[in-house]
Parts: structure tokens; C-alpha cells; sequence
């Protein structure tokens, strides 16, 4: 970058300087560009077309530029190859700029911080995760512990996790996260150990310091707004997980100047809540992904997968990967899937009422960040004013629980102090058009009716050519020149236009703009005046809506509590009612759980094997456990079925702590806390 340079390349030497881990694209008008090692990576990862253009140094800058109106196909292919793109805007208008037009960085995108829904997969989570050491003191003596932060940027999700160094791989493996934050130059033989249980991470290396769990303290509780973490259940001995959080908070604050008003608060999950699945079980009993190559096909989660909402798909594959524990919980989402089952119609009922719900986690999220588009915050609006529909086919299904010792479990609880947003749906329906544009001034974004101003403006834009010919009819009455017509071009706007032969008949009041061959065009300062009016009247449309726009999309931000806690309630009631739809159509049967050993499986079945055949041809398998029989010798000839019955075993135990029914007709199975499956090797 050596030579002499423009005002315009000081500028982005200047802000590149910042971003030197990031390709910069800077804003220059309908334009992003990139120069020098920038443009040059661009060119060869996605094909861009590399130039050069003399930007008043001693020598030639290498250049790549894309449409802006194009950036986001090319931002999913740089940011999928595990680059880094600091997107610089302009941050003033150009035409009231005095000189070089300002510019600041609004966002870095990673593979693990991204918004944009071209870049995320709605039926998962995209987690950052931050992982570090600490002690656990709490008991005799002193343990090492692991400590891991979780945050998902397009939903605002924050979970920390504490875990035992054996189990930490099992939890990144569960998170999969798309980045990783570790301390640089880290050489911790645990902290390796979870990093290789992470397939296609981009790991981003930081500073010791700023893993340093006191420092971490301070800076946790400022972005929540509370004096200490004891209200997390955060202390002296969760140095590890509060260490990452902090580091993780620093690393989102970078990438997000505007900061993160949409973060939620934090979720700790200690030892003992949830089973940890190692990477050897989770991929032999193909929960979510293929062992031919990853793919949803062939998994217990395409079978399972019966939700009808973004946040309901996301949550099933959170519940696949973290089987419970405590058996109180389980036969909460039990007695659930069972008041389901029972009542098909009031079930049909309940998946209507969520049937266009849209992603109102990412949705709301995005209005937070100040980044939700016309149509985004409609589509926010049109999926609360579902809520009420919801919350009324749920009560349905709990009306007739009322028979017997029926409970409603946990369908009940996602109705306590239920929130059905009926007051923002209700204005964000109202002042935005049925279908608003992507971006403002594309179409009419806010509805008739809404602002008087607006409305003034519209009539003035939308009626102009009657104006004009109201004033050209005018003029006619008034001069006695029948042949006298109003035009309008580029260089001198609208105008008069008199023939030669009527030139006597002009007025006083009307100036001369143009001579021509056979005629004179005139203005009057009336003409000019409603000229103006016309003219500016589109621009000032797009400024008065951008304003109302603005003030409707940050109220509904500002209430990214209630609707993170509507979506989670929503993602309940919909995985539990897929989980009564697949319990019915595949005939499975509620578990029974007890604390003891043993284990009795009658007519079971792989859940995924026998959707691949006729029903008539799985035969199923009995199994028992007993303190007496606590191992069973399987033994067969090869493609005799040995292998499917260890893993629809494995599955039946796993489906029955998630709290669904299983593939059986009866099944008395115990709860354990680890699960083991090695088929194959």
C-alpha cells in the first residue's frame, strides 16, 4: 500500500487498518469494493473479476467490486469458505456530505455471527462458542472443570455450560457450533480434545486476558443490568464458563458495534441435567445426521420431525441431543405427548393454529438489531396475531384432561401467563401494509391512513398529472391560448409551452426558459412552486416513512424479552404436538419409567428401519434386563439384524428421556445417565 493516496483510499487504509482479519467490503454508492489483498482473495475464492484503478498513488490498486443489491449471494459463499467480511457503510448522506463521504464498519460476518437468513439454516441452531479452563472447589478438594459459552447471534440465545474435562467434547459435538473462541496459543490437552470433537469449525484464537473470569464478572453483569451472577447461579467456582462467557461477550460486542440489546440472558447447565452423548453414540445411532454423509435422511430426527414452526424444528434437535436426566421433567413432556394423543382433533386443532407462525425468534431478533426489513417485521406481526388461535386450541386439548387423573404436563405450563403480543400485532398489522417491500421506498411501506403528513405527500405524488392538467386548463381559460400545453423534461422541469403565432397573449407574470423553432416555453412561479412540491415529494415519502418505520421496528424490538419467551413457549407446544402426531401414525407407546434397573422392551422396533419398509415385514424384537440378567450375548450370522436391534434398544432408551413415546407395545425401561454404542468397528 505504499505511494501516494487519495483522501478516499487514506480513508479505507484507515479502517482496514481495524479489520485486518476480515475482508473489507466498503460502501462506495450502488457499489462494495475491495483493494488490494482483499480484492485478490475475493477474486480467487469466488470468482471475482480483478481490476485495478488509479486512485492517485504511484501505482495501480488492485480492485473488486460487487452490486450491492447482489452482496448477499457472494457474502454466503466467502462466509461458508470460513472468511470474515467487516461490511463499511456510509454513514451520512451524500449529498449533505461536506467532502469525503464518512464511512464506519456496522457489522462483522463470521461463519458463527450472522443475521441474514441466506446464510443460516432455519432448522438449526448457529452457535459461537468461547471454551476455558478453571476449578471446580465446591466439594472435597479441587477439580478441574470446563467451562463453555454458547451464544446464537440470530436468536439472541446464551447458554453456559460447566462440564468435567471427559465430557466437554460431548457438549461441543452437541452445540456444533460454527466458530470457536479459544486463548491463543492454547496447548491444554482437554481444551484439544473438545476441539476435535467439532467437525468444520473456523477457530478464532484471542487473548489470555480476556478469558479472565473477574474481568469476565464485570463485564456480564454491565450488559445485563445486574450488580452481581448470583442471580444466574454463577459463582467462585464457575471461573471457566464465566471466563468464556466474558471473552464470548468482548468477541459479539467487535462484530456488532450497535451492540446486542437482543442478547438473552443466560442459561447455565450444570453436570446431571442432561445425558452427555459421545461422538461415537450420537453418530452410530444416527440421531441427526446420516452415516452416509450427513444427510437428514435415515435419522431419528427425519422421523421425529413433524413441527410446523422454525423454532419448534430447532428445539427437537436441541431435545435429540440432550436426553433428560431427572424423571419428573420427563413425565412432564409425557403426560403432554399423552393429552396429544388422546384427542386427534383438538391435536389437528393446535398444528393449524401454528401452521404460519413464522420465525418469530430470528424475526424479533432482527428488529432488536435494528435490521428487521418491512416485510421481516410484517411477517413478525402477522405470526404474534396467530398467538391467540394457539393459546385457544391448546386450552382445547386441556379441557378434556379434566376426566380421570389426566395431567397436561408441560402443554400446561407453556400457557401459565401466557403472552399472546396482541397489542404489538395488533399496531404492526395496522401501520404496515398487507405486503410491504424489502426495503423502504420500493413500494408503500406504512398503510393508508397511519400519518396525515404521508398521506398528504401521497396524494400530491399519486395526483400530480391531474395537477397538471387542472393547471394547463387553467392557463388556457385564463391567456384565451387554446393550443397552450404544459410539458416536462429533465433540464428545466415543467414548463409552458406557447406557440409563435400566440406570443401577444402571454402574460406578464411568465418567464422565458426556451426558444425553439416554432414556439417559447414559458414558467410562472406558481408552476414552479407545485413543481417542487411533485418533485420532492417521493424523496420525501421515503424519509417520512423510513422515519415511522424506524420508530414501529424499534418498539417492537424493544420487547425482545417477550417474544424470545412467546417463541420458546411456541417451540414447546410444537415439538410435543409432533411428537403425539408421529406417536400415533407409527403406533408407539408411553414408556414407563422407574428408578430401578431393569429393562423390558415387548415388540419393539427401529424406528428408522421400519419406515423404510412395509410395516408387515420389521419383525419386532422383545428384550428384558433384569439384577439378575444384566447382560444379554448377541450372536447371528452377518445381515441377521444385530446390529438394528442394539441401536433401536439405544433409541428407545433415548426417545424416552426426550420425553416422547417409543416404538413398542409396552416398554418399562429405567433411567440412565449415559448411553454407549460402538456398532460395526
Amino acid at each position: 500500500m505504499s505511494g501516494a493516496a487519495t483522501p478516499l483510499m487514506q480513508q479505507y487504509r484507515e479502517i482496514k487498518s481495524r479489520h485486518q482479519d476480515a475482508i473489507l467490503f466498503f460502501r462506495m454508492g450502488d457499489f462494495y469494493e475491495m483493494f488490494y489483498d482483499d480484492a485478490e482473495t475475493a477474486s480467487r475464492a469466488i470468482g471475482l473479476t480483478l481490476t485495478s484503478r488509479n486512485n492517485g498513488g504511484a501505482a495501480e490498486v488492485p480492485l473488486a467490486g460487487i452490486p450491492v443489491k447482489a452482496a448477499a449471494e457472494y457474502l454466503r459463499r466467502l462466509v461458508g469458505q470460513g472468511f470474515r467480511v467487516a461490511i463499511c457503510e456510509q454513514v451520512e448522506d451524500p449529498k449533505l456530505a461536506k467532502g469525503l463521504v464518512k464511512r464506519e464498519v456496522v457489522e462483522t460476518i463470521t461463519p458463527g455471527a450472522v443475521f441474514a437468513d441466506d446464510l443460516l439454516d432455519g432448522a438449526r441452531a448457529n452457535y459461537v462458542c468461547a471454551i476455558a479452563t478453571g476449578r471446580d472447589t465446591s466439594r472435597d478438594g479441587s477439580r478441574e472443570q470446563i467451562g463453555i459459552a454458547a451464544a446464537d447471534l440470530s436468536t439472541g440465545e446464551w447458554r453456559l455450560f460447566l462440564v468435567t474435562p471427559m465430557d466437554a467434547p460431548a457438549v461441543l459435538a452437541r452445540l456444533a457450533p460454527r466458530e470457536l473462541l479459544v486463548v491463543r496459543g492454547t496447548s491444554h490437552p482437554e481444551l484439544a480434545a473438545a476441539m476435535h470433537a467439532v467437525d468444520n469449525v473456523l477457530v478464532t484464537e484471542r487473548e489470555g486476558w480476556e478469558f479472565d473470569a473477574q474481568l469476565a464478572g464485570d463485564e456480564l453483569a454491565r450488559q445485563f443490568d445486574v450488580r452481581s451472577l448470583e442471580g444466574f447461579s454463577l459463582g467462585s467456582d464457575d471461573a471457566g464458563a464465566i471466563g468464556a462467557a466474558g471473552a464470548l461477550l468482548r468477541y459479539l460486542r467487535e462484530l456488532q458495534p450497535g451492540g446486542l440489546p437482543h442478547l438473552a440472558r443466560p442459561v447455565v447447565e450444570r453436570p446431571g441435567g442432561v445425558m452427555p452423548l459421545d461422538e461415537m453414540t450420537r453418530r452410530n445411532l444416527e440421531l441427526v445426521e446420516s452415516l452416509r454423509g450427513g444427510e437428514l435422511a435415515g435419522t431419528l430426527l427425519s422421523v421425529l420431525d413433524r413441527t410446523t414452526t422454525p423454532m419448534g424444528q430447532r428445539l427437537l434437535r436441541q431435545w435429540l441431543l440432550a436426553p433428560l436426566l431427572e424423571r419428573g421433567a420427563i413425565e412432564l413432556r409425557l403426560d403432554a405427548v399423552t393429552v396429544l394423543v388422546r384427542d386427534p382433533v383438538g391435536r389437528a386443532g393446535v398444528r393449524d393454529a401454528l401452521d404460519g407462525v413464522r420465525d418469530v425468534e430470528r424475526l424479533a431478533s432482527k428488529a432488536a438489531a435494528g435490521r428487521a426489513t418491512p416485510r421481516e417485521l410484517r411477517a413478525l406481526g402477522d405470526s404474534l396475531a396467530r398467538l391467540p388461535q394457539v393459546a385457544h386450541a391448546v386450552r382445547a386439548v386441556l379441557s378434556h384432561t379434566t376426566q380421570g387423573n389426566s395431567s397436561g404436563g408441560l402443554l400446561t405450563a407453556m400457557l401459565d401467563d401466557w403472552d399472546d403480543g396482541r397489542d404489538c400485532a395488533e399496531r404492526l398489522t395496522t401501520m404496515l401494509v398487507e405486503r410491504p417491500p424489502l426495503m423502504i421506498g420500493e413500494e408503500d411501506t406504512i398503510a393508508p391512513g397511519m400519518d396525515v403528513d404521508l398521506d398528504e405527500l401521497r396524494a400530491l405524488r399519486d395526483g400530480g398529472k391531474d395537477a397538471i392538467a387542472t393547471i394547463q386548463s387553467d392557463e388556457r381559460a385564463r391567456t384565451g391560448i387554446s393550443s397552450l400545453k404544459v410539458g416536462y423534461n429533465r433540464v428545466f422541469g415543467y414548463f409552458l409551452e406557447i406557440s409563435n403565432a400566440n406570443k401577444h397573449l402571454v402574460p406578464d407574470d411568465y418567464q422565458r426558459r426556451q426558444t425553439l423553432t416554432g414556439a417559447e416555453r414559458y414558467v410562472t412561479p406558481a408552476l414552479k412552486e407545485y413543481e417542487e412540491k411533485v418533485l420532492s415529494a417521493a424523496d420525501r415519502i421515503e424519509t417520512r416513512e423510513r422515519e415511522l418505520f424506524d420508530v414501529l421496528r424499534r418498539d417492537a424490538g424493544a420487547a425482545i424479552r417477550r417474544w424470545q419467551q412467546v417463541a420458546r413457549r411456541v417451540a414447546t407446544i410444537d415439538v410435543l404436538t409432533a411428537f403425539a402426531e408421529v406417536a400415533e401414525r407409527e403406533q408407539y407407546a408411553r414408556p414407563e419409567l422407574h428408578d430401578g434397573f431393569d429393562m423390558e422392551i415387548v415388540a419393539g422396533r427401529h424406528p428408522v428401519v421400519e419406515r423404510m419398509m412395509a410395516r408387515e415385514k420389521f419383525i419386532p424384537n422383545d428384550l428384558v434386563l433384569t439384577d439378575d440378567g444384566q447382560m444379554i450375548v448377541l450372536t447371528g450370522p452377518n445381515m441377521a439384524g444385530k446390529s438394528t436391534i442394539l441401536r433401536q434398544v439405544g433409541l428407545i432408551q433415548l426417545m424416552a428421556q426426550v420425553g416422547a413415546y417409543v416404538p413398542a407395545r409396552r416398554a418399562k425401561l429405567p433411567i440412565v445417565d449415559r448411553l454407549f454404542t460402538r456398532v460395526g468397528a
